[in-house]
């Protein structure tokens, strides 16, 4: 079947690592169920498997993509939940010690079909695009469990969010703006932080400006290039929420202002099938549509790497089938 595969793994150069082509489909448990893919899009964790972190040697060749929607042998049009649990475990999936994402164990989404655990599948919502759908089994549902898990934020409160015109960072802005939350966020380009308030934010600010006030909660995904600016930015007893640290993930850990202001640090990572669920009803009843930076066929996949990997993408690749 056509599929975009990591062949190998090249630290430096990942995209000559990338391969778009026929593959056999790779071993996945019997009782797993087949969705014959029709859109799928691009995260950054793909060029990190093409880096080989997380992608062992003994993996490949390793199909990737880790979101998606399709249909079922029965015919139902439904959306992944990316995260595979390990056999046996119960309970939030996003605490298994041995969960994995579709592309690190198991072939992922960029193909023509993959095969998942019956009960990773998730309804799409009647009149969603599956252009939209295919974009929101990993940033998407992210910033849903930052938000609305993780943060204790009320419809009113006040979130910044650091690094606009990232995936998660995007997706938070314009689910936040629709729950009542007043977003603020940081960039280094003045263009993508105006990007986010037409999205829904209500103030940018330059990576490290001072803020007209504190804030609620802090949306982490950028790491020791931001993090003294978010514990600075912080109300007494608020909370910074981190999912990953894309500068580095070593800052100085300014201890003496959060204990002495009480502050909060909450780790998250991605989302249950349950918040998947939840994230998808809240898009569709409001009509929140994810920002689509361009829309090609599978055939076309390298075209959508590259485009990634060369930082101009504000919104999601989206590859169709």
């Amino acid at each position: 079947m056509l599929a975009a595969y990591a062949a190998h793994t090249d630290p430096d150069n990942p995209l000559s690592a990338l391969e778009v082509g026929d593959i056999e489909p790779g071993e996945t448990p019997a009782d797993w169920v087949t969705v014959r893919m029709r859109a799928s899009s691009l995260n950054h964790h793909d060029i990190w498997s093409l880096r080989g972190v997380g992608l062992p040697a003994d993996r490949l060749p390793m199909i990737l993509g880790c979101d998606g929607v399709g249909e079922t042998e029965d015919g139902r049009t439904v959306v992944l939940h990316t995260v595979i649990s390990s056999a046996g475990w119960t309970g939030d999936e996003t605490l298994d010690p041995k969960r994995s994402l579709l592309s690190e164990r198991y072939p992922g989404t960029l193909a023509e079909q993959v095969r998942v655990p019956a009960g990773n599948l998730v309804a799409l919502p009647e009149g969603m695009p599956i252009e939209h759908a295919a974009c929101v089994s990993t940033s998407w549902l992210t910033a849903y469990r930052m938000l609305f898990v993780q943060s204790g934020v009320r419809p009113g409160d006040t979130v910044l969010v650091q690094g606009a015109g990232g995936g998660v960072a995007t997706a938070a802005v314009q689910l936040g703006s629709a729950a009542g939350l007043r977003m603020f966020v940081t960039s280094r380009d003045e263009a993508r932080g105006a990007k986010a308030v037409e999205l829904g934010a209500e103030a940018a600010f330059a990576s490290g400006e001072r803020l007209p006030q504190r804030v609620d909660a802090v949306l982490e995904t950028v790491g020791a290039a931001t993090w003294s600016h978010s514990v600075k930015s912080l109300k007494p007893g608020g909370t910074i929420v981190i999912a990953g640290a894309t500068s580095g993930d070593a800052p100085p850990a300014e201890l003496t202002r959060i204990f002495f202001q009480q502050m909060r640090v909450q780790g998250s990572t991605m989302g249950t099938r349950t918040e998947l669920q939840q994230l998808l009803s809240f898009m569709a009843s409001r009509r929140i549509e994810p920002v689509i930076d361009s829309v090609r066929p599978l055939s076309q996949a390298r075209d959508a790497f590259e485009r990634m990997e060369s930082g101009e993408v504000f919104g999601k690749l989206v590859l169709t089938v």
